[in-house]
């Protein structure tokens, strides 16, 4: 590994990677507390989750990353920065898994001033490109807290009041070097209903706190590097919605398949979708400009593109599928948590991945549906509720009698 990228060994701390096992009186190795505590953190989180709330599930969020001369500190490996982009980088991929009629654009904020990397956006491929970009930034200067607000509401003031407007900063330095009274930029997040979030990898600072707390947003210092995932990871879930937001109706689009279509001139026409057309996405790029007969029309105006959700730049109309707004409807009626019990009343194996629990020494508690009585391992649990959010023993049931649980 590249020197330059790794650090010299003794700048860095130890890996204690012993810590992580424990050896119980019978000879076998168990978890260590610190997995436990992980577990339990994991299991509360979900306990926390309510159903039936009004949450803003179109969300329009921009990241806000510090890159001045803190964020070069090796604290975090290799940098803070480095390590900021690489648990980004997860970010945008459960962001948009959980969220797929969002959009998320990225600022930058370094000797005094704040850059925008790029817009507001659902293409997450271009995310990720302008993640890399900062990962290959030099750290240098003092970053400006009121500058970067300011930028960013430049771009969400004007979104539409359905929509959830929110602003994720992580800060590492200690300071912030402003033009004018930061109050006066508070207020103007308030009053257009702006979210601020954020993540601090220094100390606690009170203007950060100031801002959170006025407008609704959260606010934590990391531990380590485990933590400061799990603080960006919360981050994930849309927020509930605030006073400003409005209940509207939302016109979308469903772009065709490319079938023909029968239109009364006694031969079927192909559809518009099928014919060849350019590409609306790549029109700012003239290297990867295409023409083709693939991709999505929009049922409006007909105009391309390639990836779906998008918002048509001819149009204004919003593009997105059946799938991406179930995965969207499933945060307002999540699955209920499961109960825990202790693995010594069950004698049976995991009803999702077949694992025997007399088999799993590790394993102290199983979890059981309240409904259906199906049984799980923890693994399953978390896989069930942060990604599946559907119990398959209800799924089951349902299929093979035709009717609800509550039938």
């Amino acid at each position: 590994m590249d020197e330059e990228e790794s650090g010299y060994r003794w700048q860095s701390g130890y890996e204690k990677t012993w810590e992580a096992l424990k050896e119980t009186q019978e000879g076998a190795l168990e978890t260590s507390s610190i997995e436990l505590a992980a577990k339990a953190s994991r299991r509360q989180a979900l306990l926390r989750k309510v159903g039936n709330v009004r949450l803003g599930i179109m969300r329009h969020m921009y990241i806000v990353i510090d890159a001045s001369d803190c964020m070069s500190e090796q604290d975090l490996k290799p940098t803070r920065l480095r390590c900021t982009t690489k648990l980004l980088e997860r970010f945008v991929d459960e962001y948009f898994d959980q969220n797929p009629i969002s959009q998320l654009g990225i600022i930058v904020t370094k000797d005094k001033k704040a850059q925008k990397i790029i817009d507001l956006g659902s293409n997450q491929k271009k995310i990720l490109d302008a993640i890399q970009k900062v990962h290959d930034l030099q750290c240098f200067g003092e970053p400006s807290l009121q500058n970067s607000i300011e930028l960013v509401l430049d771009q969400l003031k004007g979104m539409p009041q359905h929509t959830s407007k929110e602003i994720l900063i992580v800060f590492g330095s200690l300071t912030s070097c402003d033009p004018a009274e930061i109050s006066e930029t508070v207020q103007k997040l308030k009053k257009n209903g702006i979210r601020v979030s954020v993540i601090g990898l220094a100390a606690e600072v009170r203007i950060c706190k100031y801002i959170s707390r006025e407008t609704n947003g959260d606010y934590g210092v990391i531990i380590d590097e485990h933590h400061f995932e799990q603080l960006i990871m919360t981050q994930i879930e849309p927020p509930i919605a605030g006073t400003t937001t409005e209940s509207t109706l939302v016109k979308m689009g469903f772009p065709g398949s490319g079938k023909k279509i029968d239109i009364g001139l006694g031969e079927a026409q192909p559809d518009p979708s099928s014919m060849l057309a350019m590409c609306l996405c790549h029109l700012d790029d003239p290297f990867h400009c295409k023409i083709s007969m693939s991709g999505y029309t929009c049922p409006q105006c007909g105009a391309r593109y390639c990836d779906l959700p998008v918002e048509c730049r001819i149009c204004r109309l919003t593009l997105v599928s059946a799938p991406h707004l179930a995965r969207s409807y499933h945060h307002l009626f999540p699955l209920p948590s499961f109960m825990e019990r202790e693995k010594n009343d069950y004698d049976s194996s995991c009803n999702s991945c077949l694992k025997s629990f007399k088999a799993a020494e590790e394993e102290k508690y199983v979890y059981v549906c309240s409904k259906c009585d199906s049984i799980f391992c923890y693994d399953c649990d978390m896989f069930l509720h942060d990604t599946l959010h559907t119990c398959p023993g209800c799924a089951k049931y349902r299929e093979c009698s035709g009717q609800t649980m509550e039938d």
